[in-house]
Parts: structure tokens; sequence; C-alpha cells
């Protein structure tokens, strides 16, 4: 039986990433995938998949909606071969995950196929084709989440489908209908409305994007609506029924009445649950809550001492750089050093297009801690790079200390506002001003003015272009 320092269960971004700064600090590393690729669900059927579909269907929607704008004229009917952006899109992954493999033979970790499960706290039992058993004084469990289902929902993952399903569809829908107004709903979405299916979002809430600021909300609605998509929000879904190659959905509007909605494709987008099945963590003396989450401390030490847990299977946003972020962590706790994570300053990011991103406090959790705070808005159309690009939809607003002026909050609507949160987590991580912000060059013509000018108005109301 091999022996480690450190075995990691699950090869997602956090477990990849804790095993490289594992390796990295000398320690001797293992790591157990259930799947025959790395990468988890970020990688093979999340975040990586879905940026390559919606940036090949975002290029098809500039080429038959806005070329011409530019001068640009293409003779002859624009068409979408949607095998063939499939198979882009499983070309990305498979060079993906491959620069996986490739790190974890740079880094010497030895990577094991198969169910990892617990033997004991420090044996692991692997079923697969790498079967067998390993040791380790310490263990990372890296498990990741699988998509929710509504529990009268039967999904048939084939007109009734999840978003892994989703990434590999044969067709461009009718109508694709989607249950979840949340992230993965929205992109996904976007992206088949782009090749022409009629698109509705049937949302629980009373908006879109629930958790985020209410303004970028409303913001993106407008975008969605302007797109022609249907946008059910105050819907409670109370059944999901496939007849034939017909779906239909049934769902309670807030005025109690029951309303039917029919097309060829649902997808249910109602979130993900952290995935713990196979673990047998009891064996380990792991505890598991009742939200299906392994506990863990802020040493993020689950209650077996040697046993860690990071990522989509603890506590806390179920975001891929998160799960990073833990990843070293962890490593370095077992190193000895003293690492910190300010889980208030790691961004959230909707792909969208125009993107979605922020950063700390939105204005509705202020109001609701009571903390007095002023607003600096600016919007994208006001920006003579957005204008130049013909991307003016959107807005930058920033959230600070009516007393102090330090950055509470950063909420951005707009084109590269996924690039653009960066420099507000910067500036928050530094305890900047709004003042702090303003005062510092950017470049003309950039989108990072916007975030200048939003610094100005929250300082003193003084934006100079609006």
């Amino acid at each position: 039986m091999k022996s480690y320092d450190v075995a990691v269960i699950g090869s997602g971004p956090g477990g990849y990433v804790a095993a490289i700064r594992c390796a990295q600090l000398g320690m001797t590393t293992a790591i157990i995938e259930k799947y025959s690729t790395l990468g988890g669900t970020c990688l093979n059927v999340g975040c990586i998949p879905s940026k390559a579909l919606l940036s090949s269907s975002h290029h098809y929607e500039e080429a038959t909606k806005h070329f011409e704008d530019h001068g640009i004229e293409i003779p002859g009917e624009i068409k979408v071969n949607l095998e063939k952006m499939i198979a882009r899109k499983q070309a990305v992954v498979d060079q993906t995950t491959g620069g996986i493999d490739f790190l974890m033979k740079k880094n010497k970790i030895d990577v094991y196929e198969g169910l990892g499960s617990f033997k004991d706290a420090t044996h692991i039992k692997i079923d697969g084709k790498d079967a067998g058993e390993i040791e380790a004084k310490n263990i990372i469990i890296a498990t990741g989440s699988k998509p929710s289902n509504l529990p009268f929902i039967e999904l048939d993952k084939e007109r009734i489908i999840t978003s892994t399903e989703a990434l590999k569809l044969k067709e461009v829908p009718k109508h694709l209908m989607i249950i979840g107004g949340g992230v993965i709903g929205l992109e996904l979405g976007q992206v088949y409305r782009r090749l022409g299916a009629e698109v509705t979002v049937i949302e629980y809430m009373d908006r879109i994007l629930p958790t985020m600021d209410a303004g970028l909300s409303k913001e993106l609605n407008k975008v969605f609506k302007k797109a022609k998509c249907k946008m059910m929000m105050s819907h409670k879904v109370q059944s999901v029924k496939r007849k034939g190659d017909e779906v239909i959905v049934k769902a309670e509007n807030k005025k109690g009445e029951v309303v039917e909605f029919k097309g060829d494709y649902c997808l249910v987008s109602v979130g993900r649950r952290p995935y713990t099945d196979g673990l047998n963590a009891e064996a380990a003396g792991v505890k598991i809550n009742d939200r299906g989450q392994v506990e863990v401390n802020e040493h993020l030490q689950t209650s077996a001492s040697n046993i860690y847990a990071i990522g989509d299977v603890i506590r806390g946003a179920m975001l891929a750089h998160k799960a990073e972020e833990e990843g070293v962590f962890v490593a370095e706790t077992l190193a000895g050093q003293k690492p910190h994570i300010d889980y208030n300053l790691i961004p959230g990011v909707v792909y969208t297009w125009p993107e979605v991103a922020a950063v700390g406090k939105t204005e509705e959790e202020l109001k609701a801690d009571n903390i007095e705070y002023k607003v600096g808005q600016f919007p994208f159309r006001a920006l003579g790079r957005a204008r130049a690009s013909g991307d003016i939809d959107g807005f930058v607003k920033i959230l600070a200390d009516k007393t102090t002026d330090e950055v509470l909050g950063v909420h951005m609507i707009g084109a590269r506002c996924a690039d653009l949160i960066a420099e507000a987590v910067t500036a928050m991580e530094f305890r900047a001003s709004a003042e702090d912000i303003s005062r510092y060059s950017h470049a003309h013509p950039t989108f990072a003015e916007a975030v200048k000018e939003a610094a100005l108005a929250a300082t003193d109301n003084r934006p100079l272009h609006v």
C-alpha cells in the first residue's frame, strides 16, 4: 500500500489546485478522481464548456445582427452548425483537461482513477480503474457538487435536462423553458436564444439573480427582454411532464393562478447540491450537516482533525475560484503557514453579455445591517470605448461608507466586467476609499474608466463625463 503526506479526493479546481500547492510545498501527494478526465464539473461540464458556447454563440449574434453596422457585409445566409459548435466546445474541454494531466505529471502527483471512499481516517479505498487502497496522513475532500432538482420533477436527460445535457444538445430547441433565473440558467438561455430558440425563464423569486444587487438584476432583465426572452418572475413551478417531444410546465403565479408553458426542452436549473455520494464519510468520523455539506471549522478542518474539505462540498458560494483559494489555504495550513481568505472579497460573475460582476456588500445587505453608505454610479453608454464597440448597456456602481469613504461593494454590468471586477477586488483588499480609486489614472479609452467615474460619483458626486 502506498502512503502519502496528502491525498485529495476530487480533481476539480479546488482539488487539483490543492494537490499542486501541496506538491510545491514538498508533500508527497495523490489525487483520486472517479471520472476518466481531471478537472471536475468546472472543466468538463461547467465553467469552461459553457464559456466556449457563450463565445461561439456571441460570434454568431455579432455576425447576424451587428457586423453590418460596422460596414462588414457577408454575402449569403449565415448558418449555425451546432454539431461543429459542440465539437469545438469539446476540443476546448479536452485541451484544458489535458493541461491538468500535464500539471499532475510536472508536480509528481500520483493520479488514481476511481471512486474514493473512506475506510477510516487515514485510509482511502479506490473502486474503479485503479482499484486498491492508499494511506495518507492528511486528506482533503474536494468532491464538488451536482445539479439540484425539485422533488416532483423526473429528469429524463433527453427533454427534461440539467446543464450537463444542455451543453451537448444535438439540435437548437424550438422553445427552451428554463426553471430558475440564476447564473447557469441565464448563461445557457442566452446561448440558445442567440442561436434561434424561443426562451422562457421561470423564476420562483421576484427577480433574476436574486442573490446579487437588485440593480444588476433589473438591468440584466432588461437585456433579456430586449432579446425577446419571456421572463416569468414570481412563478412557483408545480409540475413538469413530458408527452412525446413536448414538455409541459405548470406554475402558480403571484395571483395564485395556475399557468401552463409548453416547449420541446426544459432545463432545470435550480442550483447545485454538495456531492458526497459514496464517500463513506462516517467511517472517518467526518460530519455532514442537514444540507449535505461537510462541516468544517475556520481552518477548513472537519470533525476528523487530519481531514479537510474545500469548495462546493462545504458552506459558501459554489465558485471555482473560491474552491481554488481554499485549496491553497489548506495546503499552506498543512505546511505550517498562516494563510487567509476574506470571503467577502471573493467576486461573483455571470458570463452573459453584457457580463455581470460583483464583490463585497450589496445595497440590500448594507440596509439590513444599518450601515450608512453613499452610491456612485456611471453608465457604460457615456464611455467613448463603449460607443466605439457598440457595447453601451450597463453601469458600474460603487458603494462606499458614508463616513470613512471605504469601498464596501462594487457592482457592475457591462462589457468585460468579468475582468474589470479584479480592480475592485484589489482596491478592497487594500481597504481603498472611493477617492483612492478616483485619483489613480485609467487609460483612455477603456471600459475601466467606468470604475474611475463611478468612484468620482461616490466621492463627492463629481463624475466627469455625465
